[in-house]
């Protein structure tokens, strides 16, 4: 069994370095990615804002096709906002602290630039290198749950990363790749039952790479102490201490990068993007916000659709209040981003937080190759 375990792991090794080689030749170069290169070289020269308006997007010129190059700034297709960005040093600067709250995220970034990679492929290493360790650790998830069936888990971990959202994850230059693993991390961690300051430093990572994922982090620990207090009878008070240090964190994220705010975020999200922040102060109000919402969860309902009837399947296969609640728990977190950011047209937005609901699928099929039980949660 061992020397067909090592064989899956091959297939499975060389795969994902064909896919992340293609990944590679089929990079994208979007406007999150002047934003990130911003963060960096601002690092790097806090003084100097025109030299990094200028930094960063000569770097991405020497890289970027022509065609790739004025789309990103708004060239072709014409985008006011995004020109504005390239040629205007105040429009640029206060567009970064959007970016800059990914704190563990731009010190990947930093991490790469430093070994000598240029700033666009520091970025764009960050999301291929995430996208092959994340395929890594399906691999290793799914051999936790069906320990033999190594061809399963070889088949199954492959067609997962060839799932698009796992493929344009990879090509974009944006965080959500990045943070995958974490999440993955995560859930190995409830399968091995790792204690709760292991799975607080896990959470407190999560926090410190994307802290608009507060809300997953946070729940998760509600969770688990409303749970224990009402069908074990405990009072995890440990849980409350580890509340705080996330929830500080996170607030001290958004106060030194001077984050604008969910207000101005969703303004120019799904209203309009202003050139010039401090140009137009915005006032969003529920009139402004709700017709939004409606029309963004109607284009929502595959998502919908997917996950309620992953919810549904795992209450029918699974009694185990354990796994019901956990499921429950992903199953609010994706509208709870969505409620906060109502990107219904991108998957990769929600993506990171519904492919666990699959993942608590596949366990419910595990008792029956194993008798793998979920038997705690720390």
């Amino acid at each position: 069994m061992k020397m067909q375990w090592r064989l899956s792991f091959l297939v499975v090794i060389s795969i994902l370095t064909f896919l992340s080689f293609w990944n590679y030749s089929n990079r994208v170069y979007d406007w999150d990615m002047p934003g990130y290169i911003g963060c960096l070289y601002t690092s790097e020269f806090p003084d100097s804002p025109d030299k990094v308006r200028q930094l960063t997007f000569t770097s991405i010129q020497k890289e970027a096709s022509a065609e790739d190059y004025k789309y990103l700034t708004g060239e072709a297709p014409f985008n006011l906002s995004r020109q504005y960005f390239e040629k205007n040093t105040q429009a640029f600067t206060e567009q970064l602290p959007y970016f800059q709250i990914k704190v563990g995220y731009i010190y990947m970034i930093t991490f790469f630039y430093k070994l000598g990679f240029s700033s666009p492929m520091s970025v764009l290493l960050v999301s291929l290198i995430s996208y092959f360790f994340s395929g890594l650790l399906l691999f290793y998830i799914f051999k936790i749950l069906f320990p033999e069936k190594y061809v399963l888990t070889a088949l199954v971990t492959i067609a997962v990363m060839l799932f698009p959202p796992m493929t344009y994850m990879a090509r974009v230059p944006a965080p959500d790749m990045f943070i995958f693993p974490f999440l993955l991390i995560f859930i190995i961690g409830l399968f091995r039952q790792w204690t709760s300051w292991v799975m607080f430093l896990i959470l407190l990572s999560i926090t410190f790479i994307r802290p608009d994922y507060v809300t997953f982090t946070l729940t998760y620990l509600a969770a688990i102490f409303i749970f224990r207090y009402y069908k074990e009878k405990k009072t995890d008070v440990f849980l409350i201490p580890q509340g705080i240090a996330i929830l500080l964190l996170y607030l001290f994220i958004i106060k030194f990068y001077h984050y604008p705010g969910w207000k101005d975020l969703f303004y120019d999200s799904f209203i309009e993007r202003r050139p010039i922040i401090s140009a137009k102060p915005v006032e969003v109000t529920l009139h402004d916000y709700l017709p939004i919402l409606y029309v963004k969860i109607i284009y929502f309902k595959k998502v919908t659709l997917s996950v309620v009837l992953m919810t549904i399947f795992i209450f029918w296969r699974s009694k185990d209040a354990w796994v019901r609640m956990i499921s429950v728990f992903f199953l609010l977190n994706v509208y709870i981003k969505f409620v906060f950011f109502p990107q219904s047209g991108a998957l990769r937005f929600f993506f990171p937080l519904v492919f666990p609901l699959f993942i608590m699928v596949l366990y419910t099929f595990s008792p029956k190759y194993n008798g793998f039980k979920l038997k705690n949660i720390s």
